[in-house]
């Protein structure tokens, strides 16, 4: 990408009613646009990044047994019936419209009820368990407030994996993996050492469920850690009878603010008895399907690593989800306009991912820009430095610079 095709701009200055810093420091680099309170666009290097999270997310899926598929926003209100989840004083984050028919409608705010009414047609058998589908999905949710960006929208991404499985064991064998699927995608994400598994609630089926915390000032959660075994536990289970279960004293716990940026659940049968999803064992007896849920939001981990990886001049991403690897900065006349483009080409044939700014600006401009996109390299190309045949090659998260040869550079971004 040439940053003179880029229709996005970079600003001084974040709107004026935005408090979150990770909202201030995407809108001001030109990754997001605020459309209104806990809705924004994806810009295009915000698109890349959103993409590269998901991308993250779906291999360690794909990875346990996870199939990707795609369920609609729109949801019947009988189907939420079933289970009493329809109703506003059950769960009231529902946005609710009508059709042109008089019919009421909702927008999803999560999918356990229209997937396990889907399920009724594959799953009959043994032979047809366990099965993990799973999705990526904008959720709608009419959240009372949201002030903290991308952390915590009315509209926002979701991966929701389910589980249906045969019963009790084949269900925690699951969750295990899944569990461990969940550590290797924060470890990706470069969040892994401040990511806790965390006890919580269980709900009806299970005496808990398992929050990911990742430690963060402007965290809402509050959570006791256990660093020695890498565990915590969330203020609302924190008591003499959880710190029994787990062999803890208190003395052992620090506490400490945190971002919830993923969840796992045991559902049990409450969402296969209100459906009739059942199969027939190996004996020829009915049983109802046992299931879990497993959520993790790409759009608030961006907010969250906006938030932890920047600094005084912007954005710092980790080189696996940064729009691009490298920004390539052009100052000078025709050779160095001759040398840039040439280098830009080669990066591209080597398949490294590079934003040139081809722009007729001060330099100073196109510095201040690649330091607040965050880009983790930046390469300049100069009449003064071509003249020793180098380039100045910068990292962006130390400030480091080098003065490297065109094979030195190429090596280095290999």
């Amino acid at each position: 990408m040439r940053v003179s095709n880029l229709f996005t701009k970079t600003s001084k200055n974040a709107p004026a009613d935005e408090v979150a810093k990770n909202a201030q420091l995407l809108s001001r680099a030109g990754f997001i646009h605020k459309e209104m309170a806990g809705v924004y666009t994806y810009l295009p290097l915000g698109k890349i990044v959103i993409d590269k999270i998901i991308q993250i997310v779906r291999e360690e899926m794909n990875a346990v047994g996870g199939l990707e598929m795609s369920l609609t926003a729109l949801q019947a209100k009988d189907t939420w019936e079933a289970s009493g989840r329809w109703d506003d004083k059950v769960m009231d984050v529902w946005f609710k419209t009508k059709l042109a028919s008089g019919s009421e409608v909702g927008l999803a705010p999560t999918h356990e009820e229209p997937l396990t009414k889907l399920m009724k047609d594959f799953i009959h058998s043994y032979k047809d368990l366990p099965a993990y589908p799973y999705q990526f999905q904008i959720k709608f949710r009419n959240e009372l407030r949201s002030k903290s960006g991308l952390m915590r929208g009315r509209e926002f991404w979701m991966k929701d994996l389910y589980s249906f499985s045969r019963d009790r064991n084949e269900h925690d064998a699951f969750y295990e993996k899944i569990s461990k699927a969940y550590e290797k995608v924060y470890s990706r994400f470069g969040i892994g050492d401040i990511t806790y598994k965390t006890f919580a609630s269980g709900g009806s089926f299970s005496k808990y469920s398992h929050e990911f915390q990742t430690l963060s000032d402007v965290g809402e959660d509050t959570i006791y850690v256990h660093e020695g075994r890498r565990i915590a536990i969330n203020e609302e289970v924190y008591n003499d009878e959880v710190l029994a279960d787990l062999d803890i004293k208190k003395e052992e716990l620090v506490e400490k603010k945190a971002v919830e940026v993923g969840n796992i659940f045991t559902l049990g049968t409450k969402f296969s008895d209100a459906f009739d999803l059942k199969y027939t064992d190996e004996d020829g007896a009915s049983k109802p399907v046992f299931m879990g849920s497993y959520g993790i939001g790409p759009s608030r981990i961006m907010g969250l690593i906006a938030e932890l990886f920047s600094d005084e001049k912007g954005l710092v991403w980790p080189e696996n989800i940064a729009p691009y690897k490298v920004y390539l900065v052009q100052i000078g006349g025709e050779l160095s306009i001759e040398c840039a483009d040439e280098l830009y080409e080669e990066l591209k044939k080597r398949n490294i991912e590079v934003l040139y700014d081809d722009r007729d600006v001060r330099p100073g401009q196109k510095f201040a820009d690649s330091e607040l996109m965050g880009i983790p390299y930046r390469v300049t190309v100069s009449d003064r430095m071509l003249a020793d045949k180098v380039y100045e090659f910068v990292v962006r998260s130390d400030g480091q610079k080098n003065l490297l040869t065109h094979e030195q550079l190429l090596d280095k971004l290999s």
